[in-house]
Formats: C-alpha cells, structure tokens, sequence
C-alpha cells in the first residue's frame, strides 16, 4: 500500500469509529478478476496470522481425547470436547456454540467430527484444523489467524477482518498488507481487481 491509500484508510477510520455502542471490526473485501473459481486449484483457503493481532479475544476449542493435551491446553483457557461429548453436538443448539470458536482437533478425531458435524461445520468453513506438531504454539497462531475461503458459488470475492476500531491504525494496515501479500503470493497481483474496506456498520470504501 502507498502512502496516498494508508492516509485513506486512516481518515476513514477515524471519520466512522466510535459511531455504535461496541467495538466495530475492520473488514476487507478483496473482489478478483480472470481466476475460475470452479477449478478446485484456483480456491482459496489460506490461514493468514495478522501480525498485529485480530484486536479481540479468540475463543479456541479442541476435540482431543489425549488427556495430557486436554490437561496443557485445557490450562491456557482452551475448551476441551471429547469424543464421548460428540453425540450431544447432534442438537443445533450445541451445534450453534461452535460458531462461537476457533475449531482444532486431534487428528484421529477427525472423522468423528466429520460424521457428526460435517453437515453443519463444512457448509461454513469451520470444521477444525487437525492438531499438528505443538499443540500449544497452534492455539496461539489460531488465536492471531484469519481463514480466507472461497465462498458461496464460485464468487470471484473474498472477505476477512483485519482488525477493529479500537486498534492503532498502522496495526490494521499491517493487518491489511499481510492479508493483500499472502492474496497475491496466491493469484498473482494482476488477479486482484479491487479491494474495499469497511467497519462493520458503516459503508464500504474503495482503497485498491
């Protein structure tokens, strides 16, 4: 981003906080040209760890029946659902919760969760990251990391918050530079048509 586009973004920011009686997000939407989503190699699902922070609290769950990783991320404040729980996730109100949190998993889980919620998870892009490597230093990347996916049918647009109101500016256009940088390492800078950012009551602005 040039000069002229972060002056942008700052002056709309600091004309639309404050408005509402919470903390607004900031969203970008990244709208593309000349890519056929149809084609499974051209869709998008990337994990992008906003440098600054998402500026709010993540809630993180893992589905794991290894009590040693239960006791290690159940202390960090992680909320723990095993697999004797899975059956209780069959009623929508339970079902519902989940949207509320980052979803990991213990591998061998997966096809568990994937019989019991794949139906509700899939269809929102939130099933749950397998469990790789440490246990704890994946809670804390979730916990600072942004999901962007294609959605919907083929649409050529994407979107994603890089921050709220309440962060310093140059944090969301930190945040806002991760995300174009790993879109472009993706599809290419000739692929990227527009980029729009708003908060999340107020009308979107072009800045790309």
């Amino acid at each position: 981003m040039d000069q002229e586009q972060l002056k942008k973004v700052e002056a709309f920011i600091a004309e639309n906080k404050g408005k509402r009686k919470f903390t607004q997000s900031v969203e970008l939407a990244v709208n593309f040209k000349g890519i056929d989503f149809s084609k499974t190699d051209n869709r998008l699902n990337l994990a992008v760890a906003l440098p600054q922070g998402k500026g709010k609290e993540s809630k993180i769950a893992a589905f794991t029946d290894d009590a040693s990783m239960a006791q290690r991320l159940g202390a960090s404040g992680v909320r723990i659902i095993r697999s004797s729980e899975l059956p209780e996730f069959s009623n929508p109100s339970k079902q519902s919760e989940l949207l509320n949190y980052e979803l990991i998993a213990q591998p061998s889980m997966m096809p568990q969760i994937a019989k019991v919620l794949g139906q509700f998870l899939g269809p929102r892009n939130k099933m749950p990251r397998p469990i790789v490597g440490d246990p704890e230093a994946m809670v804390k990347s979730a916990t600072r990391s942004i999901y962007i996916r294609s959605k919907g049918k083929y649409l050529p647009t994407v979107h994603c918050m890089v921050g709220t109101e309440s962060m310093p500016v140059e944090h969301i256009t930190a945040n806002m530079e991760a995300v174009l940088n790993e879109l472009i390492k993706k599809v290419g800078k000739q692929s990227i048509r527009s980029v729009y950012l708003k908060l999340t009551m107020s009308q979107p602005i072009k800045i790309m």
